[in-house]
């Protein structure tokens, strides 16, 4: 990559150069509040203002186009407390940590039942914070997980001694004469004593900058399967591209680490093809998500929808557990979660998803479990 150049340095932005004939530039939104393609225009908070003609020749829209959901947004009451963190950026990390080690062995509250909360709730845990967790869904993880795949993890986090309170949300927060956080006041008048909150209730994308510009979908930037926008020169990659799903026919938007470099791989590819007058194949993406927390580890492939079928040991007390679940629309597996999977057996659930394979029978697959993946 080109840096430091004073466009660089005061945007927050990245060059890059391809060829000796066009360079790009790799956007990076948080500093920016005016973007206008047509005149190739950028203008930061404090002023400064740009004119792209010779700096760059295009734009790489990436996935850090996006904005944390915080509970001041929504005016809660004491949400700007001290020792309150959303975890977007390493500096946000860094602060939790530092808090981690002044407040230990104190107590933590996490907002959010989805892969922050889950993830964070071990990893104060493992530091000797008292944990309980906070969301207002029937389970865990909703997006993607079952009811029987949530019993698990929810019982076995209740085994490691983390507290789950659910059906309610944070309605405020009392501080102390310093301003730091001490106590979580829930909407159904519980109070939780509280060292440190994290709050994990998602991240929208940042497109409002390219409102009237480049055409949308789906809550995201419209792109082709070389995530090309309506824009000429203009693409965008990771959680803002809503892109076309050749598995399943649609258009879609995914949110997760590995389709943000998986869709940034194909980006630069298709880039350089066009600079050298080639071409490459449309994007052909299989959804694919994962958590590790505690000694656990989880991988999910393909698409979650349709009925259901558990299989394996999912007992949160049994020393051992390896379960999963098949999710079949129109007799067809479109879907496979492992827990605790061998490398081959989360080749072979990735497989299956792919090939979606045609099922006669609910009973017999939920006795086949794991190996009917593995036969395939």
């Amino acid at each position: 990559m080109l840096r430091g150049s004073l466009v660089n340095r005061v945007l927050n932005l990245e060059s890059w150069q391809l060829s000796p004939k066009r360079r790009w530039l790799l956007m990076n939104a948080q500093h920016l509040v005016r973007v206008t393609f047509f005149l190739r225009e950028l203008q930061n908070s404090q002023g400064f203002m740009s004119v792209l003609e010779v700096v760059a020749r295009g734009f790489l829209l990436n996935g850090t186009l996006k904005k944390v959901i915080r509970l001041t947004d929504f005016g809660v009451q004491g949400a700007d407390s001290k020792n309150i963190f959303y975890l977007r950026e390493i500096e946000d990390a860094d602060k939790l940590v530092e808090a981690i080690k002044v407040k230990k062995n104190g107590k933590a509250v996490i907002v959010g039942g989805g892969y922050i909360g889950l993830e964070l709730s071990a990893v104060m845990k493992i530091n000797n914070i008292d944990v309980t967790m906070v969301y207002p869904e029937p389970w865990c993880m909703p997006r993607l997980f079952t009811a029987g795949l949530a019993a698990f993890y929810e019982g076995y986090y209740a085994k490691k001694g983390i507290k789950i309170v659910k059906g309610t949300v944070a309605a405020s927060f009392d501080s102390d004469a310093n301003g730091e956080v001490k106590a979580v006041k829930l909407k159904d008048g519980r109070v939780l004593e509280a060292d440190i909150v994290v709050v994990g209730v998602g991240v929208k994308p940042l497109i409002t900058l390219f409102k009237g510009q480049v055409e949308e979908e789906k809550g995201g930037i419209k792109t082709d399967g070389l995530f090309r926008t309506s824009v000429p020169d203009v693409y965008a990659v990771g959680d803002v591209a809503t892109f076309p799903m050749k598995l399943y026919n649609e258009m879609r938007r995914v949110e997760h680490v590995d389709h943000a470099r998986k869709s940034a791989e194909q980006t630069v590819k298709a880039i350089k093809a066009s600079e050298e007058g080639k071409t490459i194949d449309e994007y052909d993406y299989l959804p694919y998500f994962y958590s590790r927390a505690f000694d656990l580890s989880w991988q999910f492939y393909g698409d979650n929808v349709g009925e259901t079928v558990l299989f394996g040991d999912s007992d949160p007390e049994s020393p051992k557990p390896k379960f999963g679940s098949y999710w079949i629309k129109d007799k067809k597996v479109v879907g496979i979660f492992l827990e605790n999977g061998t490398p081959d057996e989360n080749k072979a659930i990735a497989k299956i998803a792919r090939l979606q394979p045609f099922i006669e029978s609910l009973d017999q697959l939920a006795q086949e479990g794991l190996s009917f993946a593995c036969k395939i």
